[in-house]
Parts: structure tokens; sequence; C-alpha cells
């Protein structure tokens, strides 16, 4: 789907005239074109799916949310303002936000070496730490459409497991279902430590991510994914092939920013929490492949990896002793 300069000189009406389109490529879900408008103004126009025959369940009213998270976070972190957003579908059938064009580069479009990328997943920590001080006003995904938003963490979390799961079923992909509820059932308890909801951001990978020059974070984008909940979480996002040394360095960069990410690791509920988050995100990983009709001569090597990461969370939540039997 793209939105043809008609459809876009329509959306973009109330701003501004159109000087200049360029499809942006790189995203899986979304259409998005940077444009720059006759005053010079550069701008970003993404245009969402709304079909739910090719969304996740979490992925309901989903550009809502990416519009609501970044009024939150303005003031907290580099996301873009809100320019326009049009939920009608009177002009093409997707939801549409625009927002300002960021500074800075690309993350993943940079070649870093060693060194550079562990500058950067400090200077991400950091950031963490900022984005886990706005407290949210419930916990789970934040569209009403979902049907995900709870009062509890717990409630929060098994909504999302048995979304996922109803997704992976209708799409034909093949989960072990029975041993991902035993192991939720067997750990859930450990989610009640949770008391205080606050903004995860939940995709925090260099797609999503801009540097300038000096490698300091300039730029944060793509906050659809965003649940409101654990600080946990963010580990996961940011690191969602589970990469050896990403979380060291991202945790020290939380910590000397003041976050809370060391502690809660280490607190009596730390490990498992976020080995539940782990399951979770795999599942959507591998969910997404036949939702989203993904192809090319890479996605045999990637079911492999995301499969590998499946049974990995599963051992180690088998293994693992629930909360309150140590």
């Amino acid at each position: 789907m793209s939105l043809t300069p008609a459809q876009l000189a329509a959306v973009l009406a109330p701003i501004g005239e159109i000087a200049h389109i360029e499809p942006l490529t790189g995203g899986t879900f979304a259409a998005t074109s940077a444009v720059t408008l006759t005053d010079g103004a550069r701008i970003i126009v993404k245009a969402t799916p709304t079909d739910p025959r090719g969304l996740c369940r979490y992925e309901r009213g989903i550009a809502a949310s990416e519009a609501l998270v970044y009024g939150m976070l303005a003031g907290h972190a580099p996301v873009p303002e809100v320019l326009v957003t049009d939920f009608t579908q009177s002009v093409v059938a997707a939801d549409i936000v625009v927002t300002r064009h960021l500074p800075g580069r690309v993350w993943n479009e940079l070649e870093l070496d060693d060194a550079a990328t562990a500058r950067a997943r400090h200077a991400l920590g950091a950031l963490m730490a900022e984005l886990h001080r706005v407290p949210a006003p419930a916990f789970g995904y934040p569209a009403p459409e979902t049907g995900m938003r709870r009062d509890e963490w717990r409630s929060a979390v098994t909504a999302m497991f048995d979304g996922i799961l109803q997704d992976a079923a209708e799409s034909g992909a093949a989960l072990p279902a029975q041993r991902i509820r035993a192991a939720l059932s067997r750990h859930g308890h450990a989610l009640e430590a949770v008391t205080d909801p606050v903004v995860v951001h939940n995709d925090l990978w260099p797609a999503n991510i801009f540097l300038d020059e000096e490698l300091r974070i300039v730029g944060l984008i793509d906050t659809e994914r965003v649940v409101w909940g654990d600080p946990l979480f963010d580990l996961v996002g940011a690191n969602q092939l589970a990469e050896e040394g990403v979380q060291e360095q991202i945790i020290a960069g939380d910590t000397d920013a003041g976050g809370v990410l060391a502690a809660e690791l280490v607190s009596p509920t730390g490990s498992i929490r976020l080995a539940l988050y782990r399951l979770y995100y795999t599942l959507v990983l591998a969910t997404e492949i036949d939702i989203r009709g993904f192809e090319g001569e890479w996605l045999p090597q990637y079911r492999a990896s995301v499969a590998r990461l499946l049974d990995d969370a599963l051992r180690d939540l088998g293994t693992a002793v629930p909360v309150g039997t140590r």
C-alpha cells in the first residue's frame, strides 16, 4: 500500500502544499513517505493498514497509539511532533499520522565499530531511564481496540499471551501453545511485583533510533509497539534476537542515568519476568511472519533463529524455580 500524490495532497492540505515526495523503504508494516512542503518544511507521512486480516490483535488501533505516545513522550525523549492525524479512512483505507522530520541518521544505516556501538547502546540505556520515568494510566497496550488494557500487569500480560496465541492459531503458525500457557501459569505470579505502569517503547532496535555525529540519540520513532508496564520489557525489544553483550551495555547506560533496570533485574522476580517477556516477544516475531506474508531469501534463516529463541525461552522457564518456592 502506498499513497498517491493526490492522496498525500489531500492529507496534507491543512498544513501546506507539496514540493517533493520521497517514498521510504525498509519497513515491513506501514507505508511511509518523506515530503518536503513548498515552505521548506520536511515531514513524514505514515499510512498504517487497518484490515484485521493483516494485523496481530495487539496492532489494532496502532496508529492512534503511536500518536498518543508521541504526545506522552514529548519533553522526555526526542520524538517527532505530530502535525496531522486522520483515522477516518476517508482519503485512503489506512490510518494516517503526519510528523515532523527528525535530524540525524538512522543507527542501523551507520557502519559503527565495536567501540562506537557500545557508546550508542550506553546512550540508549540512558534514554530508557528517561522513558521509564513517564507514568502510564493503565497496564497493557494503549489502544482499547486490542482488548489488552488492564488494571494489573499480570492480567495484561495474560491477555497479551492469549491474543498472540489466537493470532498464531488463525494464521497457521505452528507454536507449542500448551507448553507456552504452562510456562505462563507456572511463573505468572512473578508479574505481580510490577505495580506502577510506565511507558515502555518495546521496539528500541537501531532502525528506530537516529544518531548525530557524536553518537547522541537525536530521534526516536515507531512507538507502535509501546506497552504500558514493566521497564524490563524494553530490554527485549531493544535486543530482539538476543545478541550477546547488548543487554549489559544498555543496562550500564540506564544505571548511569539513574534508571531502574539493574535493580529490577536482580530483584527476586526480575529474571523470571525478563524470561516471560522474551517468550512473548518471540511469539510475536514467529506469528507476524505468516500474518504479514514475509518473503525473501533471508526468511528461512530468520525462521530458524526465531525457532531457536522460542526453544531457549521455554527451556529457561522450564528449569527456573517459580517465585515463592525457593
